[in-house]
């Protein structure tokens, strides 16, 4: 099927941006989910993680659909926690070139341990 994505890899090709109509007019776009999967490189489990991408656009806004399908490409791919949230900030920032970005993830507990990593920044009231 064109447009789904490969499980067994990252597939940053089925992210699309679409026009933002206020280019100039400075929103935060905020989105979330509790449905992001990876799995550990040396284990092979799966990690589970509360997924926030905040942007300010610039020219373009990411299609949400597009979005959803990239995400789930990231299901089987066996990356550390650093490397995920790099990955999808690269990707996202080199599709819409945001006037700022911030990726958030909170990985779920596993053996007693929650880890949180972001990169970016969103500075509030701008």
């Amino acid at each position: 099927m064109k447009n789904m994505p490969e499980f067994n890899k990252v597939s940053k090709q089925l992210l699309q941006a679409m026009p933002y109509q206020y280019v100039g007019n400075n929103i935060n776009v905020c989105i979330e989910t509790d449905e992001f999967t990876c799995l550990c490189p040396w284990t092979g489990l799966p990690d589970f993680a509360h997924l926030k991408i905040q942007y300010v656009p610039n020219k373009v806004v990411v299609e949400l659909k597009s979005l959803k399908m990239y995400l789930q490409s990231y299901r089987m791919v066996g990356m550390v926690h650093e490397s995920v949230v790099n990955s999808i900030m690269k990707d996202i920032k080199a599709l819409l070139k945001p006037k700022q970005i911030y990726v958030e993830l909170i990985f779920k507990i596993r053996g007693g341990i929650t880890t949180t990593v972001s990169a970016g920044s969103i500075k509030e009231g701008k």
